[in-house]
Order: structure tokens, then sequence, then C-alpha cells
């Protein structure tokens, strides 16, 4: 296997993280945004709740994952990204640790303020990563300012921001992770909490569609680039060492221009802009799981379209066009990326069986007189 291969393996399996982690935690966050809506009083929040509360740790394990493999398979982004992101990442981090303590010490006492308060901070806990991640994915589509200097150090300037871009694309992302928690309440909970988040389904389910295609159209404003080689050499994946080892120049399609290159690929958001409104249809027939199945597709092909329309760039910089890095110049030595791949090889399908054991064995509905049974073992 080549340098190239083993680089473009690694970009598919970085993607595949990430996909992981907003179709498995996603439900997560929009469950707990979704909690004083759809619930009346506090046994349906403790059911609400109850109901990702054997697997909401493993979920989150993915954005774990993603971020290790980043640093180790594109230290130069790891390093870029999270240091030109520095405060955001710090304020996610502060919103995640909302969640835990939110679901271990709400039921410690029956206090109705103390647990109304911990209800505020599991909402918190939702929106806040929610914000941040919707943002992230805005920003890096506009670029970073970044710049690497000959020694390949980092310096940074002023963002620029393009308002009417980022709010789309903010509003995608509260409104999709809603739909994906709602849609999960519906297949797993009975009662007033599942009736409630059918409704929301329904109502939503346009209004990501909508997002997401609003997020398309300002798209088009914004600079896109193109690779190209050094003077009159040919840019060569394999021998990439250095994110200054190659030519950058903005192309007039911005960043569609792989989808006008490849017409097929128009499938992935096309599928990202039907795929809602499947979930929405689903719900209205109380179709729980399938609205599930869809509103889980919906997350995949949105990220997914994300990654084309980039690819084969991975953190474009907004300073320095050249400095942009790509799948090709940022990534680890050959060796590292062999030995990753080689445990990704045995880890990654332990993980995804004992993720699929874990949902085997907590399957079915969750109700009232199951919370009100084991209280003292339950959120």
């Amino acid at each position: 296997m080549d340098y190239a291969t083993l680089k473009l393996i690694w970009w598919a399996l970085v993607l595949f993280m990430m996909v992981g982690f907003i179709v498995m935690d996603g439900f997560d966050l929009g469950i707990a945004m979704l909690l004083p809506v759809v619930s009346k009083d506090d046994d349906d929040r403790r059911l609400v709740i109850n109901s990702v509360g054997p697997v909401w740790e493993g979920n989150q394990v993915w954005l774990i994952a993603g971020a290790g493999a980043l640093f180790a398979a594109w230290p130069l982004v790891y390093a870029a990204a999270f240091s030109g992101l520095y405060i955001p990442m710090v304020v996610l981090l502060l919103g995640l640790f909302l969640r835990p303590v939110g679901f271990d010490y709400r039921s410690k006492l029956a206090d109705p303020v103390w647990r109304r308060w911990w209800d505020r901070a599991l909402v918190a806990g939702g929106l806040i990563p929610a914000l941040i991640l919707g943002a992230a994915i805005g920003l890096v589509m506009e670029g970073l300012p970044f710049r690497f200097d000959t020694a390949l150090r980092l310096h940074y300037g002023a963002f620029d921001f393009h308002w009417g871009w980022l709010l789309s694309v903010l509003a995608t992302a509260i409104s999709l992770l809603l739909l994906h928690g709602a849609s999960f309440l519906q297949a797993k909970v009975t009662g007033t909490p599942a009736l409630r988040a059918r409704g929301i389904a329904i109502l939503l389910a346009p209004l990501v569609s909508l997002c997401y295609l609003l997020a398309g159209w300002h798209l088009v404003d914004l600079q896109g680039f193109q690779l190209t080689g050094v003077g009159t050499q040919p840019f060569d994946p394999n021998a990439a060492i250095s994110p200054l080892m190659k030519g950058v120049i903005p192309h007039a399609g911005g960043w569609l221009r792989n989808y006008f290159d490849y017409p097929l690929l128009w499938l992935v958001p096309i599928i990202g802009t039907l795929a809602p409104l499947v979930s929405g249809i689903a719900s209205w027939l109380e179709r729980g799981r399938i609205a599930l199945l869809a509103s889980a597709i919906a997350c995949a092909a949105m990220l997914c379209s994300v990654a084309i329309a980039l690819f084969p760039f991975v953190l474009p910089s907004s300073l320095d066009a050249v400095s942009s890095l790509t799948l090709w110049d940022s990534t680890s030595s050959y060796k590292t990326l062999a030995i990753m791949f080689g445990l990704v090889l045995v880890l990654m399908p332990v993980n995804l069986g004992y993720t699929g054991w874990v949902y085997r064995v907590v399957r079915g509905k969750l109700d009232r007189a199951r919370i009100k049974r084991d209280s003292h073992q339950l959120y």
C-alpha cells in the first residue's frame, strides 16, 4: 500500500468517526435540548433522561476517538484548528462537562429546585456542544485565519465572518439534532414525551431541509480552493510532506467544484435534503424506528456533503491559501499511519460489536412504570 492510499484511508476513517459521533451522540444532544419541552412532570423528565442513560457515555466516546485520530493522523490540522478555535473548544468541553454531572447528580435529591437546576444544566450540556460544533463546521469552510512561515510555525490573524452562511449552518445543526432527538424518543419511550416528540419532529422535518438548502445557497458565496503543483511540477500526493509543497488557487465554483466535476456526488446532498422529510413523514405515520433511521441518514449525509465539498482540503486558510491543509500534506509519517491502521483493524470491530451488543441489551421501550419501579437504580 503506497503513502497516498494510506492518507486517503485515514481521511475516510476520521470522517467515519465524526459521522459516528453525530449519529450516535447527536440524539443525546437533541434529547437534552428537548427535555423541558417534551415532559410535563418529574417522572416524564426521568423517563426522557433514562432513555439514553445506558448509552450516552459510550456514544460520547466517538468524539474522543475522532479527536484522538485527528491528533495522531493529522497533527498539523489538530494544532492549527485547536489553537485557532481555542476558546470555542474550551466552551465545548465545559458544555460536555455538564452532562455527566447532570445525569449523576440530578436524582440524588428529591428537592424540585435541585432537580430543576440540574435539568437546566442538561439542557445547556446539549445546546452548547451543538452550537459550538455547528459553528466549527461553518468556520472551517470559511477558512481559519492561520498561515505557516518557512519554519512551519503557525501565525494567526482576525476572523472574517460570513454571517449568512454561519447562521444558516447553526440553524441546520440545531434543528437537525433536535429532529434526531425527537425521532429517538418516539422509538424509545411511551406516553406524553413520545407524543410531544412526534409533534415536534413533524414540525422540524421541513425546517431542517429548508435550513440545509439555505446553507447550500450561502455556500456559493464562499471562496473555494483548487490544488495545483508548484511551478511546472505537478502535485504528487506521495511526495507531499509539508503544507508549503503545493500550489493553491481560488476556484470559480467555490466549494461546489467536486460536485460539478463528479455529478454523481450530488446524490449525497440530495439525500441530506430528503432524509429529514422522510423522517417527518415517518413520524406522522407513527413509525418511530423509520423516523430515527431517516434522521440518522440525514446526519451522515449532511456531514459527508461537507467533507466532499472540501476534499482534498481538510482545513482551509483564509490568510494564506498555500498554507491550507489537505489530506495529502498534513498527515503523520507512513509508519505512524500504517501502525495506527493496524490498530484500527483490530479495535474498530470490537467497538462496533460492543456498541451493537449494548443497544441489543437495552432494546425495547421505556415507560413511567419502569421509572417508578426501579426509581433507586435509574437516573
